[in-house]
Parts: structure tokens; sequence; C-alpha cells
């Protein structure tokens, strides 16, 4: 059977803190070159070579905040064109920005409390610190922690607000399409990156699914990020759905061939 054809979107050289996304990407596509054939492309360069594939897909690319008129012409010629890409462009979660955590906290769904107007600030349980972030942000750009007096001064235009969360630890949760692949932790707060294998429980599971289910996805891989707190309960702190960090490295090698005998699999269905 003839080999279909991969454009893989990656930023081979971008630096992310805590994060290596060539070593990453260069192990997965070390491992589809024998499923399929790979032509590794740079996210900014993408749309002269989309015709040369039969399937995009689209990895660690970094923020598209930084060429967001590129990378919209990008989905326009993906549409236009109607090609197949993974993960496919209709997410509702951080593919959109971060309306979605507006629009879920609003639903009554387990994500940190967010607003985007100060006087909608006693929507929010009461707290000394607050973390005011972009809208269409990523990667902590232009985040900032601030007190409930210093908000009157500041611009909310374009901006989410939400209280500082006193949490133990955050844990992520990886899914490709519907199914559950593995799960990380970083036991130190203020080390995310530093990651360590997680066995999440059944209600855990749950609570990650939930927002998988929400989100409706045709095809994709997606991270549900959230975060523990004293009492036991998880509250969603975002859901990536574009192009999410993967942390393969950190997995035994068990769980490393079963997650890329399941994304060779999604991709193969993809023109089955």
């Amino acid at each position: 059977m003839q080999k279909l054809d991969i454009l893989y979107l990656t930023d081979l050289y971008y630096k992310a803190q805590g994060r290596n996304y060539y070593e990453e990407d260069l192990y997965i596509t070390s491992q589809l070159k024998d499923y399929f054939n790979i032509l590794i492309g740079h996210p900014q360069q993408a749309i002269d070579h989309i015709d040369k594939a039969d399937l995009i897909v689209f990895r660690n690319t970094g923020p598209v905040v930084y060429y967001q008129e590129y990378f919209d012409h990008f989905v326009n010629s993906i549409q236009v064109k109607n090609k197949l890409t993974f993960n496919s462009f209709d997410g509702k979660a951080d593919m959109k920005g971060k309306q979605y955590l507006l629009d879920l906290y609003a639903q009554n769904y387990p994500v940190i409390p967010t607003v985007e107007k100060i006087e909608d600030l006693d929507r929010l349980p009461e707290s000394d610190q607050y973390i005011i972030k972009l809208k269409n942000g990523a990667d902590s750009i232009g985040m900032q922690s601030l007190r409930k007096e210093e908000i009157a001064n500041e611009n909310l235009n374009g901006k989410i607000i939400q209280p500082y969360i006193d949490f133990e630890y955050e844990l992520s949760f990886y899914f490709i399409n519907n199914e559950f692949q593995y799960a990380l932790y970083a036991p130190d707060k203020h080390k995310r990156w530093e990651l360590m294998p997680y066995e999440p429980q059944s209600l855990e599971l749950d609570f990650a699914s939930k927002f998988i289910e929400w989100n409706n996805m045709k095809c994709g891989i997606q991270r549900v990020d959230a975060c523990k707190l004293k009492d036991g309960s998880l509250l969603l702190v975002e859901l990536e759905d574009l192009n999410p960090y993967l942390s393969i490295d950190l997995l035994t090698e068990d769980k490393k061939h079963f997650f890329i005998d399941n994304f060779v699999k999604a991709l193969s269905a993809l023109k089955a």
C-alpha cells in the first residue's frame, strides 16, 4: 500500500521554557516515517507546500499570536482547498483564545473562575491577588499578577481576570481524538514543566473527558490542564486543542509505543 504524504508542521528552533520542541518532533517523525512519507515544514512557510501532502499535521508550532495574520491565511487556504488536517481547526478552546473559560464558568463547569469586566469581580472568589491574562494570549504572554485595588487602573480590553488559586499541583491529561492516552503532573507547582507520570483515578478521568466531549473536535491531540485543590477537587486551567506540547520524552517505552500506535491509527483513519 502506498504511504500517505504528510506535511508535518513544527518550529524546531522555537525556544520554550522547560520544553524542547525539536527533540519531541524529531522523535515523533522518526516513528511516523515507517508508516508515512514525512515532509517537515515551518508553520510560517506552510501555505506554499500544502498541495504536496495528503494530510497536514499541526504540531509544535509556537504561539500563533506571533504570526496571526499568516496563520489565518493558512487556515483559510486549508479550507478552500479542502485539505485534511490533524488537529482539525474546529476546536472551541485555546484554538479560539480564552473566551471558552468565560463561557464555561458562566455555565458552571469546574474551571478556574473567570470574568472579563471589573464590575463582575464579585462573581469571583475573594482573593488578595488576581491573575490578568490576554484573551488571545498563549505561553503566559502578557500575564500579570495584580492586587484588587490595582485592577481598577488596568485597561482590561482583550483580557480576562482570574483569582489567584492556591492549588496543590497541576496535572495534565492527554487525548488522541476522544481517547485518553496518559497523564502527567508537576509535583512542584512552581516548576510547571518538571513533570512526572501520573495514574489518574476514574473521577479524574471523568473530569478531563467532560471537556473533551464539550469541545467535540473532529480529530486531534488535546491536553486538558487542571489544578488539584487542597480539598482534592479539580479545576480546569486550560484546554489546549491546537498544538499541545506532549512531554513524550517522560513516558516509559511502552507508553511511547502505545501513543505512537494510536497516533498512526488516527492519522491513517483520515484517509481510510
